[in-house]
């Protein structure tokens, strides 16, 4: 299972979005599609854990309103194909030290090698930005299936995505919302993907 957030933003990224970021990438739609499926569970599990804490729920929404408020995704996905979007940036700040250890993560669960992987998360880091900032400050109904996101609860929505992340396993689970900490220390480490991608591999669900 995925989470409804997750369900969501995969939904609009599939077809052309899809096929346009796998004409960058050098690979086919369809792989290009599992990836996607496989990288929004990690960078909207590492939101969640974030912002879980009040202190980083406050910086994640700064953040939204200041940089990514206002901007639809046909727009955020022309800008990253195009080398913008601020990917790298954003990455640094929601994986730090972890960021290398998430790529490799990624890659041998998808079987990419870690350019692509690489490469995929800055694209998706500032699509998923953009994702949450138009629901949290539009005026839009929520999707159906979803809660909807305020300020006041961007913390509790994205907390509690985090902590299905990390209890649900496999490639339909949220692959990497389930390598944020395999071991329940707290940490990504290489532990925690190697244990990953022998599920993935291994066809666990």
């Amino acid at each position: 299972m995925t989470t409804p957030l997750v369900q969501d933003l995969f939904a609009q990224l599939q077809g052309r979005p899809a096929a346009e970021m796998a004409q960058s990438l050098g690979i086919p739609a369809a792989q290009t599609e599992s990836a996607i499926s496989a990288a929004l569970p990690l960078l909207v599990g590492a939101m969640g854990r974030n912002a879980s804490q009040p202190q980083g729920a406050q910086a994640l929404l700064g953040a939204l309103q200041r940089d990514h408020s206002g901007n639809d995704l046909a727009g955020v996905l022309g800008a990253v194909l195009g080398g913008g979007g601020q990917g790298g940036g954003i990455l640094d700040h929601l994986l730090g030290g972890q960021q290398r250890n998430a790529t490799n993560g990624l890659g041998a669960a998808t079987g990419l090698d870690n350019d692509r992987a690489g490469a995929l998360l800055k694209m998706l880091a500032p699509i998923v930005m953009a994702y949450l900032a138009r629901r949290v400050f539009s005026s839009e109904p929520a999707p159906a299936g979803t809660r909807a996101l305020t300020p006041q609860s961007l913390g509790d929505v994205l907390g509690q995505e985090g902590r299905d992340m990390r209890q649900a396993g496999g490639m339909q689970g949220g692959l990497l919302g389930a390598v944020l900490d395999q071991d329940g220390d707290g940490d990504l480490d290489m532990g925690d993907l190697m244990r990953l991608g022998g599920s993935l591999l291994g066809g666990g669900r």
